[in-house]
Protein backbone atom coordinates (compact mmCIF):
# COMPACT_ATOMS: atom_id res chain seq x y z
CA UNK A 1 0.00 0.00 0.00
CA UNK A 2 1.36 3.41 -0.98
CA UNK A 3 2.49 5.66 1.84
CA UNK A 4 0.30 8.69 2.48
CA UNK A 5 1.98 12.06 2.70
CA UNK A 6 0.57 15.57 2.65
CA UNK A 7 1.61 18.15 0.09
CA UNK A 8 0.86 21.48 1.78
CA UNK A 9 -1.06 23.02 -1.11
CA UNK A 10 -4.48 23.36 -2.63
CA UNK A 11 -3.04 24.50 -5.96
CA UNK A 12 -4.65 22.03 -8.35
CA UNK A 13 -1.96 22.55 -10.99
CA UNK A 14 0.88 21.83 -8.57
CA UNK A 15 -0.95 18.86 -7.07
CA UNK A 16 -1.60 17.28 -10.45
CA UNK A 17 1.99 17.88 -11.52
CA UNK A 18 3.43 16.31 -8.36
CA UNK A 19 1.11 13.31 -8.54
CA UNK A 20 2.18 12.70 -12.14
CA UNK A 21 5.85 12.94 -11.18
CA UNK A 22 5.52 10.72 -8.09
CA UNK A 23 3.45 8.02 -9.79
CA UNK A 24 1.88 5.20 -7.73
CA UNK A 25 4.65 4.97 -5.15
CA UNK A 26 3.06 7.59 -2.90
CA UNK A 27 -0.47 8.73 -2.13
CA UNK A 28 -0.18 12.51 -2.11
CA UNK A 29 -2.90 14.28 -0.13
CA UNK A 30 -3.75 17.96 -0.47
CA UNK A 31 -4.63 20.33 2.35
CA UNK A 32 -8.27 19.94 1.37
CA UNK A 33 -7.95 16.16 1.65
CA UNK A 34 -7.03 16.49 5.33
CA UNK A 35 -9.63 19.20 5.93
CA UNK A 36 -7.01 21.90 6.49
CA UNK A 37 -8.41 25.28 5.56
CA UNK A 38 -5.96 27.37 7.56
CA UNK A 39 -4.54 30.59 6.18
CA UNK A 40 -0.94 29.40 6.36
CA UNK A 41 1.50 32.32 6.51
CA UNK A 42 4.03 32.71 3.70
CA UNK A 43 5.93 35.77 4.88
CA UNK A 44 9.52 34.55 4.86
CA UNK A 45 12.03 36.38 2.67
CA UNK A 46 13.35 33.20 1.03
CA UNK A 47 11.81 30.29 -0.85
CA UNK A 48 13.31 27.87 1.66
CA UNK A 49 11.88 29.83 4.58
CA UNK A 50 8.36 29.73 3.13
CA UNK A 51 8.57 26.02 2.31
CA UNK A 52 9.73 25.14 5.81
CA UNK A 53 7.08 27.33 7.45
CA UNK A 54 4.25 25.71 5.49
CA UNK A 55 5.44 22.15 6.07
CA UNK A 56 6.01 22.76 9.79
CA UNK A 57 2.58 24.35 10.20
CA UNK A 58 0.75 21.38 8.70
CA UNK A 59 2.90 18.72 10.30
CA UNK A 60 2.66 20.18 13.79
CA UNK A 61 -1.09 20.89 13.68
CA UNK A 62 -2.34 17.84 11.81
CA UNK A 63 0.25 15.17 12.62
CA UNK A 64 1.03 14.14 9.07
CA UNK A 65 4.35 13.65 7.41
CA UNK A 66 4.33 16.64 5.13
CA UNK A 67 6.21 18.44 2.43
CA UNK A 68 5.72 21.94 1.08
CA UNK A 69 7.24 23.84 -1.77
CA UNK A 70 7.86 27.39 -2.76
CA UNK A 71 8.84 28.40 -6.26
CA UNK A 72 10.16 31.61 -7.68
CA UNK A 73 11.09 33.02 -11.07
CA UNK A 74 14.42 34.82 -10.83
CA UNK A 75 15.08 37.30 -13.66
CA UNK A 76 18.65 38.53 -13.91
CA UNK A 77 17.72 41.87 -15.52
CA UNK A 78 15.43 42.55 -12.54
CA UNK A 79 18.08 41.66 -9.96
CA UNK A 80 16.44 38.32 -9.20
CA UNK A 81 12.86 39.61 -9.02
CA UNK A 82 10.12 38.57 -8.73
CA UNK A 83 11.75 35.70 -6.79
CA UNK A 84 10.00 34.89 -3.54
CA UNK A 85 7.24 37.34 -4.53
CA UNK A 86 6.47 35.60 -7.84
CA UNK A 87 2.87 34.68 -7.02
CA UNK A 88 2.11 38.19 -5.80
CA UNK A 89 4.22 40.21 -8.24
CA UNK A 90 1.38 42.34 -9.64
CA UNK A 91 -0.66 44.62 -7.36
CA UNK A 92 -3.83 43.10 -5.96
CA UNK A 93 -4.73 40.02 -3.96
CA UNK A 94 -2.07 37.88 -5.63
CA UNK A 95 -2.03 34.68 -7.67
CA UNK A 96 -3.21 36.48 -10.84
CA UNK A 97 -0.96 34.81 -13.40
CA UNK A 98 -2.03 37.00 -16.29
CA UNK A 99 -1.42 40.20 -14.34
CA UNK A 100 1.95 38.89 -13.14
CA UNK A 101 3.04 38.07 -16.70
CA UNK A 102 1.87 41.43 -18.04
CA UNK A 103 3.85 43.28 -15.38
CA UNK A 104 6.95 41.18 -16.01
CA UNK A 105 6.84 41.78 -19.78
CA UNK A 106 6.22 45.48 -19.19
CA UNK A 107 9.25 45.79 -16.94
CA UNK A 108 11.38 43.96 -19.53
CA UNK A 109 10.13 45.60 -22.70
CA UNK A 110 13.45 47.37 -23.32
CA UNK A 111 15.70 44.49 -22.24
CA UNK A 112 17.60 42.94 -25.20
CA UNK A 113 17.36 39.20 -25.88
CA UNK A 114 20.85 38.45 -24.60
CA UNK A 115 20.01 39.94 -21.21
CA UNK A 116 16.66 38.21 -20.66
CA UNK A 117 18.16 35.26 -18.78
CA UNK A 118 16.16 33.80 -15.90
CA UNK A 119 15.60 30.65 -13.92
CA UNK A 120 12.82 28.89 -12.11
CA UNK A 121 13.82 27.69 -8.64
CA UNK A 122 11.81 25.33 -6.44
CA UNK A 123 12.59 24.43 -2.84
CA UNK A 124 10.74 21.55 -1.18
CA UNK A 125 10.85 21.12 2.61
CA UNK A 126 10.08 17.73 4.18
CA UNK A 127 9.10 17.35 7.84
CA UNK A 128 8.18 14.28 9.87
CA UNK A 129 5.97 15.03 12.90
CA UNK A 130 7.90 12.40 14.87
CA UNK A 131 11.02 14.51 14.50
CA UNK A 132 10.03 18.11 13.63
CA UNK A 133 13.59 19.37 14.05
CA UNK A 134 14.88 17.21 11.20
CA UNK A 135 13.89 19.45 8.30
CA UNK A 136 15.21 18.36 4.91
CA UNK A 137 15.20 20.61 1.85
CA UNK A 138 15.48 19.72 -1.82
CA UNK A 139 16.15 22.25 -4.58
CA UNK A 140 15.49 22.16 -8.30
CA UNK A 141 16.56 24.77 -10.86
CA UNK A 142 15.96 25.15 -14.58
CA UNK A 143 17.70 27.89 -16.57
CA UNK A 144 16.14 29.75 -19.47
CA UNK A 145 15.08 33.17 -20.63
CA UNK A 146 12.02 35.41 -20.77
CA UNK A 147 10.28 35.74 -24.12
CA UNK A 148 8.94 39.09 -25.39
CA UNK A 149 5.36 37.80 -25.39
CA UNK A 150 3.37 34.87 -24.05
CA UNK A 151 3.33 31.64 -26.05
CA UNK A 152 1.02 28.71 -25.32
CA UNK A 153 -1.64 28.06 -22.73
CA UNK A 154 -0.37 24.92 -21.04
CA UNK A 155 1.16 24.88 -17.57
CA UNK A 156 0.49 27.76 -15.20
CA UNK A 157 2.08 30.83 -13.68
CA UNK A 158 4.85 32.26 -15.82
CA UNK A 159 5.13 29.17 -18.06
CA UNK A 160 4.03 30.96 -21.28
CA UNK A 161 6.87 33.50 -21.05
CA UNK A 162 9.67 31.15 -19.91
CA UNK A 163 11.70 29.31 -22.55
CA UNK A 164 14.12 26.75 -21.06
CA UNK A 165 17.69 26.77 -22.31
CA UNK A 166 18.02 24.59 -25.41
CA UNK A 167 14.30 24.60 -26.15
CA UNK A 168 12.51 26.24 -29.08
CA UNK A 169 9.27 26.67 -27.14
CA UNK A 170 8.08 27.87 -23.76
CA UNK A 171 6.82 25.77 -20.88
CA UNK A 172 3.39 27.11 -21.89
CA UNK A 173 3.71 25.32 -25.23
CA UNK A 174 5.01 22.06 -23.76
CA UNK A 175 3.00 18.99 -22.83
CA UNK A 176 2.91 18.06 -19.13
CA UNK A 177 5.22 15.13 -19.91
CA UNK A 178 7.76 17.38 -21.64
CA UNK A 179 7.73 19.91 -18.82
CA UNK A 180 7.91 17.29 -16.08
CA UNK A 181 11.00 15.77 -17.70
CA UNK A 182 13.13 18.84 -16.93
CA UNK A 183 11.24 21.32 -14.78
CA UNK A 184 12.49 22.88 -11.57
CA UNK A 185 9.69 21.20 -9.63
CA UNK A 186 10.45 17.85 -11.25
CA UNK A 187 14.11 18.14 -10.31
CA UNK A 188 13.34 19.02 -6.69
CA UNK A 189 10.68 16.31 -6.55
CA UNK A 190 13.08 13.69 -7.92
CA UNK A 191 15.38 14.40 -4.99
CA UNK A 192 12.43 14.23 -2.58
CA UNK A 193 11.23 10.94 -4.08
CA UNK A 194 14.69 9.41 -3.83
CA UNK A 195 14.75 10.35 -0.16
CA UNK A 196 11.24 9.02 0.54
CA UNK A 197 11.51 5.78 -1.39
CA UNK A 198 14.92 4.90 0.04
CA UNK A 199 13.60 5.33 3.54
Amino acid sequence: MAEKIVFATNNAHKLQELRQIAGPALTILSLNDIDCHDDIPEDADTLQGNAIAKALWVSSKYGYRCFADDTGLEVDALDGAPGVHSARFAPGDGHDSQANMRLLLEKMQNVPTADRTARFRTVIALIDPKDPDSVECFEGIVEGHITTEAHGDSGFGYDPVFRPTGWDKTFGEASPQEKNAISHRARATAKLMKRLLNR
